[in-house]
């Protein structure tokens, strides 16, 4: 009689009734999986609050003088600190420049001239009294000058401040987000021009109910995630002032990187309770089937066994799980999705 294959075999065994799982699992060969071990993890139980994505450097920049708008950077524009933004016309400003500098000019002569007349006067008047007497008006008018002199100083300071404003600057390194006036437009001072956010410097700002006030502390790490990513924030600070109405307090949250978009909703695990520590497995080694959930441990004989458990709190990709499970086992993350009590397996390396 000719030896039956593999398939050939199979295939009676199913037209005679069925094959088990583990008959199928035997007969193909181990599967390839890969694992991860059940440990003990510090973990509170949470709830998710809504968190909204912020930068810390976001301004709106106004006009600190008044004239015609020459020139503003298009939506889009990245600039660094210290780049012109935004430019406003100056020619009367730049007039009065040439005007008030002038006026120093001739303070400054006058100044001299009394210095002058003054160490002349000064040698006169050892012998002639006419002379004293001319030396003091000289002394009181040097003095007055001096004054006139600061007076004329401080007014061309005061315009070359004013010269300096006509040119909107960055005060930090971003982008333009908005353009609120365009070119030609006039402008009072006050007006807002440009709104400027730098998208590398974020922050999360939430509310969360006062109930969970004392366990959110100050460097805290606390996951926030949306449908797309997730991610880790760095609690900034915790404002211990509740809002009378809503009852919640509110916290910041440092974000590394541009990871989310600001203005983008997240959600933030904050935990209700105080950490204990808790049988932990990788999120994936969760098999979700009709019977329950379970997690494949793989034996001494690279077996996969399904054990039944219950799932507790999370945090971050592990989970707590109760059942017959015990620190150390590997624990199947990839390759479960199809496994059979009792398969053989072949563990992936890394």
């Amino acid at each position: 009689m000719m030896e039956m294959t593999k398939k050939t075999l199979l295939v009676l065994v199913l037209l005679c009734g069925g094959v088990s799982g583990q008959v199928w699992a035997q007969m193909d060969g181990p599967a390839l999986v890969r694992v991860a071990e059940a440990s003990y993890k510090d973990i509170a139980s949470v709830t998710l609050v809504p968190g909204t994505v912020v930068s810390r450097n976001d301004a709106r920049l106004s006009a600190e003088v008044t004239g015609r708008l020459d020139a503003v950077a298009d939506v889009g524009t990245i600039v660094s600190k210290g780049e012109v933004i935004a430019e406003i016309e100056d020619t009367s400003l730049r007039l009065l420049n040439g005007e008030l500098t002038a006026q120093v000019a001739r303070a400054e002569a006058r100044l001299r001239f009394l210095e002058n007349e003054k160490k002349r006067f000064a040698q006169l008047a050892e012998s002639n009294l006419a002379a004293a007497t001319q030396l003091d008006q000289t002394i009181s008018d040097r003095d007055v000058a001096r004054g006139d002199l600061a007076v004329a100083r401080s007014r061309l300071e005061q315009n070359k401040d004013q010269l300096d404003r006509t040119r909107v600057v960055a005060p930090f390194d971003g982008i333009v987000a908005e353009r609120l006036m365009t070119p030609g437009e006039r402008v009072e001072e006050g007006s807002i021009i440009v709104r400027l956010v730098n998208p590398d410097s974020l922050e999360v700002i939430a509310r969360a109910p006062l109930d969970y006030f004392n366990f959110v502390r100050t460097g805290q790490s606390l996951y926030l995630r949306t449908e797309a990513r997730e991610a880790v924030g760095l609690v900034r600070t915790v404002v211990a002032v509740g809002d009378e109405n809503t009852h919640q307090f509110e916290l910041r949250l440092d974000l590394d990187g541009n990871s989310f978009p600001i203005g983008q909703t997240v959600r933030i695990s904050i935990p209700t309770s105080d950490s204990r520590e808790v049988l932990t497995v990788p999120r994936d080694a969760l098999v979700l089937r009709p019977e329950g959930q379970s997690v494949f441990i793989v034996d001494a004989n690279n077996e996969a066994q399904q054990v039944q458990v219950t799932v507790g709190v999370g945090q971050g990709d592990r989970i707590e799980v109760m059942g017959a499970v015990a620190p150390g086992d590997m624990v199947v993350i990839r390759g479960n999705e199809r496994l059979q009590p009792g398969q053989a397996v072949s563990i992936m390396d890394g």
